[in-house]
Order: structure tokens, then C-alpha cells, then sequence
């Protein structure tokens, strides 16, 4: 009896919850409730962390190389396409980066900022192959909770952003991302294409670097909404969550960057080399394990 009292009571909750949703989104695919992507989301993380890698133990890494060129740059050129669509219906035709409401009207433009929104919220369950080919092709020191985390929690908290506040300002951080993926997935794209792109991917550094000031950016444009006096943004609970998340992120990324560069664990093998015989006295240890290039 207490169990369906708890039930009945948690069915009560989500029924007034989900009456402030956006009519508009509910008959999308995925959009009915957040229990099909929960599901999915679990599947993800278990495969990733446990089944993925216990199937993969004992048979050799999978070559995926032209799977990876034509994944990689179908991200970039999916990327390229939401850029387009985030400017041409808001960031660039109206917004003001400052105080920038959600339209819930059914106007053309207002639509296609919401489709806009539900375009990226699905492409973050296709970037989760990411984690995917990292299993198959063995590369288990990429599969770190910084990578998980982020797979896992961008599609879960755009479900509502989706159903509840598909424009105005929480999705300045959405334009943001597709730009640094157009970036990220090219450098993956070319490094897939193997060795004789390697000279090309000078640049790996900055990648992580290009991702900081995205965080950087993302916080700063978020925060103006504690600054500035009338600001009616209908759910400023999103507000709270976008800085939230750019802070994690910005902390995340610096740590990694601090890991991987500062102490050279991502630098380039003729830097990683002197820095190695720099710790041990002109020793250089042939057995070291230098990670390779994805």
C-alpha cells in the first residue's frame, strides 16, 4: 500500500510538471517522456563501462578506419547544418545575447527553432557512438568519467529544454557546441584518415583549449541573466542548470588540460620524450606508454 501511495503521489508530481510543457514538442519522436532516453542513456553507460569492454576482453580492437572517416565528418557536416539553423532562426535574425526569451508561438521562425533544438538534442545520442568506438577499437584510456559524464548528461537535460523552453538564451550554449564540433570531429576525421594526415593535426592542443573558452564563453553569456533587472525568461530553472553545467565543464576540461598537457601526458611523443627525460635524469624509459593518436 505504501509503494502505490509513493507511486500515485509521483504520478501526481510529473502530471503538473510536464502541464508547463511546450505543447508544441510533445508528439516529437523521443518527446512523449524522459523514460525512452533514460533507458537508452543506461544502455549507453553500461555498455561503455562494462558489457562493451567484457565482450572486447579477449578479441582483437575492431578496424573501424572508414567507418570513423565517414562518421566523423557527417558529425561536422550535421554541426555545419544546426550553426545554420540556430542562426538563421534566432542567433542571427532578432536575439540580442542578452535577455532572449523562448517564442512559443507557432510562427515559422519560432517552429524552426524549436525543430533546431530537437535536432541537437538528438545528435547528442549519435555522438554517444563516440564512446562506442572507443570500446571496439580497445582504447579504454579514453573512456574516462569526464567523456562518460558528458555523453551521458547532455541528452538528458535537453530532453527538457526540448519540452519545455526550446529557444531564447539556454540555447546559446547549443550554438556554441556544433561551432567547437565542427572543429573537434574535422581533427577526428583527419586523424582517422591515418599517418599521412598526422603532419595536418599540429593543432590537437588547442582543441582542449578552443573547448575552455567555449565553457568560458557559455558561463559568462549566462550570468548576464543575475545581472540585468527585468529579465522574464520563462524557466529560469534552465538558467541555473546552463550555469551549472558550464562551470562543471570549465573545472572538468582545466583538470584534463592540467593532466594531459601540464604534465604531458597528451603532448606530442618528441615533447613527451623530454619531459620524461627531464623527470628521470636522462633515463628515457623505452616501455613508457604513450598514448596514440585517436
Amino acid at each position: 500500500m505504501e509503494f502505490d501511495h509513493i507511486k500515485s503521489s509521483a504520478a501526481l508530481i510529473y502530471d503538473e510538471f510536464i502541464q508547463n510543457a511546450d505543447s508544441r514538442t510533445e508528439s516529437w519522436f523521443l518527446m512523449s517522456s524522459p523514460l525512452p532516453q533514460t533507458i537508452v542513456i543506461a544502455v549507453y553507460i553500461y555498455f561503455v563501462t562494462s558489457l562493451g569492454p567484457r565482450i572486447m576482453e579477449n578479441r582483437k580492437p575492431l578496424d573501424l578506419k572508414g567507418v570513423l572517416i565517414f562518421y566523423n565528418f557527417s558529425v561536422v557536416a550535421l554541426s555545419v547544418y544546426m550553426i545554420y539553423e540556430f542562426i538563421m532562426s534566432g542567433w542571427g535574425t532578432g536575439y540580442s545575447f542578452h535577455c532572449d526569451l523562448v517564442n512559443y508561438s507557432e510562427s515559422p521562425q519560432a517552429l524552426r527553432m524549436a525543430a533546431t533544438c530537437w535536432i541537437y538534442y538528438f545528435s547528442k545520442f549519435i555522438e554517444m557512438l563516440d564512446t562506442v568506438f572507443f570500446v571496439l577499437r580497445k582504447k579504454s584510456s579514453q573512456v574516462t568519467f569526464l567523456h562518460v559524464y558528458h555523453h551521458s548528461i547532455m541528452p538528458f537535460t535537453w530532453w527538457f529544454g526540448v519540452r519545455f523552453a526550446p529557444g531564447g538564451m539556454g540555447t546559446f550554449h547549443a550554438l556554441l557546441n556544433c561551432v567547437v564540433h565542427v572543429i573537434m570531429y574535422t581533427y577526428y576525421g583527419l586523424s582517422a584518415m591515418g599517418p599521412n594526415y598526422q603532419k595536418y593535426l599540429w593543432w590537437k592542443k588547442y582543441l582542449t583549449t578552443i573547448q575552455l573558452i567555449q565553457f568560458m564563453l557559455v558561463t559568462t553569456h549566462i550570468s548576464q541573466y543575475f545581472f540585468i533587472k527585468d529579465c522574464p525568461y520563462q524557466f529560469p530553472i534552465f538558467i541555473y542548470i546552463i550555469g551549472l553545467y558550464g562551470l562543471i565543464f570549465l573545472f572538468l576540461f582545466m583538470n584534463f588540460w592540467y593532466h594531459a598537457y601540464t604534465k604531458g601526458k597528451r603532448l606530442p611523443k618528441v615533447l613527451q620524450a623530454q619531459m620524461w627525460a627531464h623527470h628521470t635524469n636522462g633515463v628515457i624509459n623505452g616501455n613508457a606508454n604513450h598514448e596514440k593518436d585517436e
